[in-house]
């Protein structure tokens, strides 16, 4: 089955990290010496919307199942379209010189240009040769991290999720093509796709008074995981809106839990539901009218809500062992899911359709009465973290101005929505080779373009993915519905409008572990609850006090503007 624009593991990556600390920041020394110990060229500063390209979303005639919204919800489909239309036209990279991409990628590597109709197909269509390096997304901080030290980056390159350079906004001033004069505004609109990504993805762009990234936009937000429908109906829960509050949650989850029948209320993690559901912010909250900033650790939002995973590991709710598990050790706690040994997991939803090894198909294989859908926060405090806006960035090498519009061109071609001929190369390949049709007309992969479309091409620019899913009409319907419960409920995350050079440094890697490692101590009993406190200040003194300093100042010099 083919692949759609939302069915990588990207998000649901991304999101564990926030919630269990386990990614590692990398830091390059000869960058630094290059672009400047960082405490004098970085400042806090505030991001000017006048940068922000003019959101405008080209109309192809694709008529979804499930319309978007303009909130965010995104475009739902059951049927991929029998006449793809073209977003760009001609050969827009005709005459130009051989492009060079770097990116990080999930999947096996693909075969290379020679023995990939699809890559051959592409590069025919773009009019020039892009050669793209694809790392495993495991090893790419470090390789990331070898290019930045050897001056070897590719013309456009994928920043690290989890973090890239100690002093970002250095790194983009020294090497990278400042994209303010050809996206800025209406500029945007000499190239259309990327034209359709959101204000709130290129507001993570700027860093300083430039807009330097091209955005992996993302949905807002990767959601909470997913639960058995068919086991909580069996507890009395036939809706999520039954669950009033935590209480109710509580009492669920000891319901779920069946130690004799190797059942399981959660598998791995809880505390990001939990925290939403009590109200907690994602990371910092600010007072406008005050232009303070509050940690989401100082609020009993999140204090509650760590109290309450730990009382749920001690009335034995978790799968065994899983808590414990890091990034690395995913699949494990993923697949007691899958396999029936857990109500609950948390994963992003980005997962929940992918054909072949998303939840609904694998699940589907090992027991069709599994009946799996997304889960929402609970209560009536609930919020949605605005944590999924992209995946990341792309940044352009400095480069004279013909050469950055050439490799625009290409990040807007990589960035066709769903139903065109562009989206359907990159993600389907050659028909007759890399898909075929079925009965329904939907395409299908072959084996051969399961390995071909593994190029990940729509790594180097996104909008908004779709839904799409012609295997699990319902599951679409369900995914759908999830989002228009929770966007109205995003929390705008204060942070986006303002810059740290700590935070930059820190607030994904250095930070995050210490928050995530301590927090797992205290859900699983090796900590007392009476040493969050303790976090607190430690996680303050480390960067955090610096990091709210710098957001404070950023707010005051936006105030002053």
């Amino acid at each position: 089955m083919p692949r759609s624009a939302d069915s990588t593991r990207i998000s649901r990556r991304t999101l564990f990290r926030i919630g269990t600390g386990v990614s590692l920041a990398v830091t390059t020394g000869p960058l630094l010496t290059a672009c400047g110990s960082g405490t004098t060229a970085e400042k806090a500063t505030a991001k000017s919307r006048s940068l922000l390209p003019t959101t405008t979303v080209t109309d192809l005639g694709i008529k979804p199942a499930y319309p978007g919204t303009a909130q965010g919800v995104p475009q739902g489909f059951v049927h991929y379209p029998a006449d793809p239309v073209r977003s760009v036209e001609g050969t827009p990279l005709k005459g130009a010189k051989k492009i060079s991409a770097s990116v990080e990628t999930f999947s096996p590597p693909a075969p290379a240009r020679g023995e990939n109709a699809a890559w051959r197909a592409i590069e025919e269509r773009l009019g020039t040769q892009v050669d793209v390096q694809a790392v495993a997304s495991d090893d790419w901080p470090t390789k990331f991290a070898t290019m930045v030290a050897s001056d070897s980056l590719t013309d456009i390159f994928m920043y690290p999720e989890t973090g890239g350079v100690a002093h970002k906004a250095s790194f983009l001033a020294a090497k990278c093509a400042d994209l303010t004069p050809f996206l800025s505004g209406d500029k945007v609109k000499d190239y259309p796709n990327l034209a359709a990504i959101p204000a709130t993805a290129w507001q993570q762009a700027i860093h300083g008074d430039k807009l330097y990234g091209i955005p992996i936009a993302r949905a807002g937000s990767g959601g909470t995981g997913y639960y058995r429908h068919d086991l909580f109906a069996k507890a009395g829960v036939d809706s999520l809106d039954e669950i009033t509050d935590a209480d109710r949650f509580f009492e669920l989850c000891k319901e779920l839990t069946r130690p004799k029948e190797k059942q399981y209320a959660i598998s791995a993690d809880i505390t990001i539901l939990l925290a939403m559901s009590y109200g907690a912010p994602c990371y910092w909250k600010m007072d406008s009218a005050k232009g303070t900033f509050t940690l989401d650790l100082e609020t009993d939002e999140y204090r509650e809500a760590v109290a309450m995973a730990a009382k749920l590991y001690a009335a034995g709710c978790f799968y065994p062992g899983t808590v414990q598990m890091s990034g690395a050790q995913k699949t494990q706690y993923t697949d007691l899911f899958k396999n029936g040994r857990a109500a609950y997991v948390y994963d992003g939803w980005p997962s929940y359709l992918t054909p072949g090894t998303g939840y609904l198909d694998a699940m589907a294989a090992i027991d069709p009465s599994y009946d799996v859908r997304p889960m929402i926060p609970f209560g009536t405090s609930a919020v949605t973290w605005n944590n999924n806006a992209t995946l990341s960035e792309c940044f352009i090498k400095k480069a004279d101005d013909s050469r950055v519009k050439e490799i625009l061109r290409l990040a807007d071609w990589a960035a066709a929505p769903f139903g065109t001929q562009e989206y359907a190369l990159i993600n389907y390949g050659v028909e007759g080779t890399d898909f075929t049709r079925d009965a329904k007309g939907e395409p299908v992969l072959t084996d051969q373009g399961a390995q071909d479309v593994a190029v990940p091409w729509k790594f180097l620019a996104s909008a908004t993915p779709a839904l799409y899913s012609a295997a699990h009409p319902d599951g679409v319907k369900y995914l759908h519905e999830a989002y228009q419960k929770i966007i109205p409920k995003l929390v705008a995350d204060p942070t986006a409008s303002y810059s740290s050079p700590t935070w930059d440094s820190k607030g994904s890697g250095s930070l995050l572990t210490l928050k995530g490692d301590w927090i797992k101590d205290i859900v699983t009993g090796r900590k007392s609850m009476k040493t969050y406190d303790d976090l607190v200040k430690e996680y303050l003194a480390k960067g955090g006090e610096q990091s709210r300093s710098e957001f404070e100042e950023a707010a005051q010099k936006g105030s002053d503007k």
